[in-house]
Parts: C-alpha cells; structure tokens; sequence
C-alpha cells in the first residue's frame, strides 16, 4: 500500500479483489499470500485520461516489479459501464457486483491506514457474497459468471452465496 501512496496517482486506493481475498484467506487460516490476480489502484481525477493511468502503472510496476498493477482512474469508468458519472472512488464501487468486493484501502500521509467500503465490511467479513442491486436483477448473468469463474467456493468453502 505504500508503494500505491507514493508511486501511484494522487489519492490512490488499492481495491477488490486484492482486499477482498487477503480478508477470506485470513477467515480460512490461511498464510498471506502473493496477490492470485491483479490489483487495483483506484482514483477519480475528473479530466484525466487512460495516458495517466498508464503512467501510474508504469510507475508503480517500476517501484514493486512482479506485481500486476490494473491503474483505473473512476472518473472514467461509469462510461465502460452503462452508468451516470461516478462522484468519487466510493460512487464508483457502489457499481460493482458484489458487496464484498466493495472495499478499498489506502495508507494516508501520516501513516494511518483508511478503508472505503460503501456496503460496509459486515458481508467481507461474514464470508457472504451478495449482489449488489442491479448485479441482483438486470445484471445478474454477470455476477452468476463471477460467482462460476473465480471459482470462490472451491477457494473459500466457508463462503456463502447470498441470492439478492
């Protein structure tokens, strides 16, 4: 997270996936691991263009070599995904499919960890995986596809399936 602070673009957030499993492999005993995909660096810079997060990517691929940066600036976003604009990194996550994949963490100036999670943590933390309301209704052959292809009930077998 240090290395998204200062090697990443302005007001940074490491998110999804990244947070997500690092939390379930903790609930199932397990070992911190290397990251099993890429990890997201979250920002919202109005006016900046995919050039920025290249450049972010670049930077932070630089300062941690090994790891797969995925550098998405959310200002951009909503239009990738059929939505009003996002007003934030938060607004922004209010999209995504799953509660539990709705959470981000960044390391302040002065040291202290932050966390954004605009469904709250008790879903992560409870081991629930839930749609989030339009992946529960018109967009939930997405989240089926999700729950399928990650394969997270063969990863995490305390998980729960939470249908709406």
């Amino acid at each position: 997270m240090i290395a998204v602070r200062d090697a990443g673009p302005p007001g940074a957030w490491i998110g999804a996936g990244f947070v997500r499993d690092a939390v379930w492999d903790r609930l199932h005993d397990r070992a911190p691991a290397p990251p099993a995909g890429d990890v997201d660096v979250l920002w919202h810079a109005p006016g900046e263009g995919a050039a920025r997060d290249a450049d972010a990517q670049a930077a932070l691929g630089a300062a941690c070599p090994g790891v797969d940066w995925s550098v998405k600036n959310q200002a951009r976003m909503h239009a990738r995904n059929g939505d009003a604009p996002y007003r934030d990194v938060a607004d922004a996550m209010r999209h995504w499919p799953e509660t539990a994949t709705a959470v981000a963490v960044r390391i302040d100036s002065a040291g202290m960890v932050e966390v954004a999670a605009p469904y709250g943590l008790d879903d992560l933390f409870a081991l629930l995986v839930r749609p989030t309301a339009r992946f529960a209704v018109e967009k939930r052959a997405i989240f089926d596809a999700r729950v399928t292809g990650k394969a997270w009930l063969a990863r995490y077998p305390q998980l729960r399936i939470v249908a709406a």
